[in-house]
């Protein structure tokens, strides 16, 4: 499949909008945000969000500027610590990668920033494939479970990856 991946700047609001509310629209128990607090959001915010604030969003785009799929890494109160976020591929898109390659790029953005010890991601109880992904990447269960978001009967797992050099899980599984 022909695509790039994409870090996204504020300029690039419009397409990060796009793609995470088909995200959130696709699968609303993969999020602990809901369409309707995302379709809330006014354009300032959106703006500020593909802004990254010292993190890193990824959108895969493809030749006609569409974007696929979607994920970002953020690091709240400069901790050694930084959380893989909304991760999404469009359904038409599936099975060829795109997850595995942008999850690869969110994790070498981590590595090459150097001050984080760790990376940890949240996959919903149910979402098979996905954890198989994060898994099949060095990810590896931390025993913390939690809610959804309040009200859901849902449960999300934690996931955490260490970011010793010698642990790349890219180069071990030869990409």
């Amino acid at each position: 499949m022909d695509v790039d991946l994409r870090r996204v700047t504020a300029d690039d609001w419009t397409l990060l909008r796009d793609v995470r509310l088909r995200a959130l629209a696709e699968a609303p128990d993969a999020f602990g945000t809901t369409l309707a607090q995302a379709h809330e959001l006014g354009h300032d915010e959106w703006r500020s969000r593909a802004g990254n604030n010292g993190g890193c969003t990824l959108v895969a785009v493809d030749r006609d500027g569409r974007g696929l799929a979607m994920g970002g890494a953020f690091a709240p109160d400069d901790r050694p610590t930084v959380f893989v976020w909304g991760m999404w591929t469009d359904p038409a898109a599936r099975g060829h990668g795109l997850g595995a390659r942008l999850l690869d790029a969110l994790v070498a953005w981590c590595r090459a920033d150097g001050r984080y010890a760790e990376v940890r991601l949240h996959v919903t109880e149910g979402n098979d494939a996905a954890r198989r992904l994060y898994v099949r990447s060095g990810f590896e269960p931390t025993g913390t479970w939690e809610p959804l978001r309040e009200g859901s009967p849902l449960r999300i797992e934690e996931l955490r990856l260490p970011l010793s050099q010698d642990a790349d899980p890219a180069a071990q599984r030869g990409g």
